[in-house]
């Protein structure tokens, strides 16, 4: 069933959630307005609306996020001082790209905003794919 999800992070770096998406192959399309989802609510008790968010706001956003190959986007909303990200994994193509529940794209994420803090006091790190996902090393 299609539903429209919040993906659990908040995002008060956009400029990491951009580099995120260089890492992962994925194109950021800063004031895009819409993003494409399936379009109507399917079993909305089942699947119920994230917070703040009305049905009248599905599909629309500040920003969006396109995945190669993957018909549907996520849409980069602008609430309280923070981003949230909202995407409709019935696309089972963009869903595979971000990981479960977004995991690949939060873990992404939160390496570009462990690599610009690092930078910005001059630390040394390294970077190395590991089995259960990215290890970062900072050098003192």
């Amino acid at each position: 069933m299609s539903h429209v999800s919040h993906i659990q992070l908040k995002i008060f770096d956009l400029s990491a959630i951009k580099r995120a998406c260089t890492r992962m192959g994925f194109q950021f399309v800063e004031n895009q307005k819409t993003y494409e989802w399936y379009g109507s609510l399917v079993e909305p008790d089942k699947y119920p609306l994230p917070d703040g968010i009305t049905q009248d706001q599905l599909g629309q956003c500040d920003h969006a996020i396109k995945i190669p190959d993957a018909r549907y986007e996520i849409g980069v909303l602008k609430r309280n001082g923070s981003y949230m990200l909202l995407c409709d994994y019935w696309d089972t193509k963009l869903k595979r790209a971000i990981g479960e529940n977004g995991g690949l794209l939060k873990q992404a994420y939160g390496v570009e905003v462990i690599r610009e803090a690092a930078r910005k006091k001059r630390f040394t790190y390294t970077e190395k794919q590991v089995n259960s996902g990215i290890e970062i090393t900072i050098t003192l």
